[in-house]
């Protein structure tokens, strides 16, 4: 098995705190999604906010008769958090059924809290069209796949990666774009396909031009899923050289379910391998982020700190 911001016709939507139930005490609910494509984003129009929101990643989950699926959305209702959902949603081949029974019985209860990317599953179905159908305006209002959303001061891009994302395409440019009109200092990335991997899935050299944008951002986190286990990187560069000033960290959490992969390698600048069922929990401040790994058993077997540059 193989292994939404300004647009045409602007979307900007407000969350409250009850809807999505990922805040803090001293966090505001985040800015609405907008999709790619269309007018340029007003970032830099919006006052930082000084707010601390919790994200929940995870992907690779809806598979039918996999326990470990009822067992990371148990430990995802007992945590606070948004969800970022890192594609491979519901397998084999992303179909309308595929949501129906194998995802929606134990994940449609978090519908207020996700924010998805599709991933190689969902395009089984032909343009992903059962995964844009479940997830509706969630998923971009547009039907590309990629869209973004401010959650407290930090921007985040949730990308596709089953679609051009090269240097010039509508995606590289949509997040260019993007970027260029930030104002605040912290983005996380959010795509399906790692460039970096220790499994058997990669690396996915076609991420790399979008890697090599964001990097010249000095964005703090790349979260990934694909390859089913858990991966921390040391910081790196588009290429892969170490660089712990310029380089971002990039975690890998294909945990929500679906069966365990192996780790077939070390890849350079792998610094943790876990290969357990969970979720990253993302504490996203001002300038810092707090990550950890949690197993379906609620205990943290990875965890760490970057500061946003």
């Amino acid at each position: 098995m193989a292994f939404h911001r300004r647009a045409a016709g602007t979307l900007r939507l407000a969350a409250s705190v009850a809807t999505l139930g990922f805040v803090l005490a001293c966090s505001s609910s985040p800015a609405g999604p907008s999709p790619g494509g269309g007018t340029p984003p007003t970032t830099g129009n919006n006052p930082l906010t000084g707010q601390t929101v919790v994200a929940l990643g995870v992907g690779d989950i809806g598979m039918c008769n996999q326990p470990a699926v009822a067992q990371t959305a148990r430990l995802v209702a007992g945590l606070e958090g948004m969800l970022l959902l890192a594609g491979d949603i519901a397998y084999l081949h992303g179909s309308a059924a595929d949501f129906r029974n194998c995802f929606n019985p134990e994940w449609g209860r978090f519908r207020s809290r996700w924010h998805p990317v599709p991933g190689n599953h969902e395009y089984e179905t032909p343009g992903a069209a059962a995964y844009f159908d479940y997830f509706g305006e969630a998923a971009g209002v547009d039907r590309a796949g990629y869209y973004s959303f401010m959650a407290g001061d930090w921007l985040i891009l949730m990308l596709n990666s089953n679609i051009p994302a090269g240097r010039n395409s509508a995606q590289w440019e949509f997040v260019r774009a993007e970027l260029n009109a930030q104002r605040t200092p912290c983005t996380l990335a959010v795509w399906h396909h790692p460039l970096f991997t220790s499994g058997p899935n990669g690396p996915n050299a076609f991420m790399r031009d979008m890697w090599a944008l964001l990097e010249t951002a000095k964005v703090e986190l790349i979260l990934n899923g694909h390859d089913h286990l858990y991966e921390r990187f040391a910081r790196q560069m588009s290429d892969g050289r170490p660089d712990p000033a310029l380089g971002i960290r990039q975690l890998t959490a294909g945990t929500g379910g679906a069966e365990l992969y192996p780790f077939v390698r070390t890849a350079p600048n792998s610094e943790r391998q876990v290969m357990e069922f969970g979720v990253v929990r993302l504490t996203l401040r001002p300038a810092q982020v707090d990550w950890e790994f949690l197993n379906v058993s609620g205990n943290a077997v990875d965890r760490g700190l970057d500061t946003c540059r």
